[in-house]
C-alpha cells in the first residue's frame, strides 16, 4: 500500500506539472495583451514597457515559466494583475463558495439518482422505469446553461420562489445546485439502474431471498453494496467535472466562486489568476482521484494494492 501511494503521489505531481506547463504557455499564445487591457488607452509606449517589465512580461516565455515554477514551489502563485492582490489569497476567498455549490450539486445528484435508479431497476419495464430512464436522458441531453436560464425564467422571474443570482441564503443555492448537478444525476441514475439489474440476478441475491431476508435488506446490504465501487469511481471522476462545470453555472447565477473568477480572469488576461485557479483545481482533482482509489480497499477488502497487483 505504501509503495502504491508513493507511486500515485509521483504521478499526481507529474500531472499537476503538466497542467501548469500547458496552461502557462497557452495563455501566452492567446491573442491579447494584459498590459493594454489594464492601462488607460492614452498610455504611452514607455508606460506600457514599464508595466511589462514590472510584471515580468518582457522576459522570454520559458524564463517567465521558470520564475513562475520557482515561486509556485514556495507557495507563491504571483499577484493578480486585476485585483492587485496575491492570487492565492483571492482564490481562497472564492473557494468556499465553489465547494459549497459542488457539495450541494453532489447531494442533489445522489438524493435523486439513487432512489430513481433503484426504482427503475426494481420496476423494470413499467411506467416507473420509463419515467426514471426518461429523467436520466433529459438530464444528459439538456445543456446546463440552457437549464439554468430556464430555471431562472420559471422559478425566479415567473413564480418568484428563488433569487435570480447571488449567494447568501440557502434559497440562493437551490437553482445553481440543480443546474450543476443535473448531468451527474443523470449519469448516476443510469449507472445505478444498470448495476442493479446485473446484481439482482446473481446467485447471492437469490440465496439471500431464499433465506427469508427482508427485501429492503436484500436490496441495501447485498445488491446496492456491490455497485458501490463503480459508483464511487464515477463520482470521483465527475467531481472534477463539477468544478469545471461551475464556470458556466457560476456565471449564469452570478455565484461568487472560483469558476466565475477564472472566467473573469481569462477575459481580463489576468495570467497569474488563471494559472492559480487551474493549478488549485488540478490539485483538488488528483487528490480526489487518489482518495477514491484508497476508498476501494474499504469498500471491497479483497482489493489490495501491492507490487503484484495491476
Amino acid at each position: 500500500m505504501g509503495a502504491y501511494i508513493r507511486r500515485r503521489l509521483l504521478q499526481s505531481v507529474v500531472v499537476v506539472w503538466g497542467v501548469s506547463v500547458l496552461v502557462f504557455f497557452l495563455l501566452r499564445l492567446a491573442p491579447g495583451d494584459p498590459v493594454t487591457l489594464l492601462l488607460v488607452e492614452s498610455a504611452s509606449p514607455e508606460q506600457i514597457a514599464e508595466a511589462r517589465a514590472k510584471w515580468g512580461l518582457d522576459k522570454p516565455i520559458p524564463v517567465q515559466y521558470a520564475v513562475f515554477l520557482g515561486r509556485a514551489l514556495q507557495g507563491d502563485l504571483g499577484n493578480s494583475l486585476f485585483f492587485q492582490q496575491p492570487a492565492i489569497k483571492v482564490l481562497m476567498e472564492r473557494m468556499p463558495a465553489t465547494l459549497q455549490l459542488s457539495a450541494a450539486a453532489l447531494l442533489f445528484s445522489l438524493s435523486v439518482a439513487i432512489p430513481v435508479g433503484l426504482l427503475s431497476a426494481l420496476k423494470r419495464d413499467t411506467v416507473w422505469d420509463y419515467l426514471g430512464t426518461g429523467l436520466a436522458m433529459m438530464g444528459q441531453a439538456i445543456p446546463p446553461y440552457w437549464l439554468g436560464i430556464m430555471l431562472i425564467l420559471v422559478f425566479s422571474v415567473g413564480l418568484g420562489w428563488f433569487p435570480t443570482s447571488g449567494r447568501g441564503t440557502p434559497s440562493h443555492l437551490v437553482l445553481p445546485a440543480i443546474t450543476l448537478g443535473s448531468v451527474l444525476m443523470a449519469l448516476i441514475t443510469r449507472l445505478v439502474r444498470s448495476g442493479m439489474l446485473d446484481v439482482l440476478g446473481e446467485d447471492y441475491v437469490r440465496t439471500a431471498r431464499a433465506k427469508g431476508l427482508r427485501e429492503r435488506t436484500v436490496i441495501v446490504r447485498h445488491a446496492l453494496r456491490n455497485i458501490l465501487i463503480p459508483l464511487v469511481t464515477v463520482i470521483g471522476l465527475q467531481l472534477g467535472a463539477l468544478f469545471g462545470g461551475a464556470v458556466i453555472t457560476e456565471s449564469i447565477f452570478a455565484w461568487p466562486g472560483v469558476g466565475r473568477l477564472a472566467l473573469q480572469s481569462i477575459n481580463a488576461r489576468d495570467y497569474p489568476m488563471v494559472q492559480a485557479s487551474v493549478l488549485v483545481i488540478s490539485v483538488v482533482y488528483v487528490f480526489l482521484n487518489l482518495a477514491v482509489d484508497l476508498l476501494y480497499v474499504y469498500l471491497d477488502p479483497r482489493i489490495r494494492y501491492d507490487r503484484s497487483a495491476n
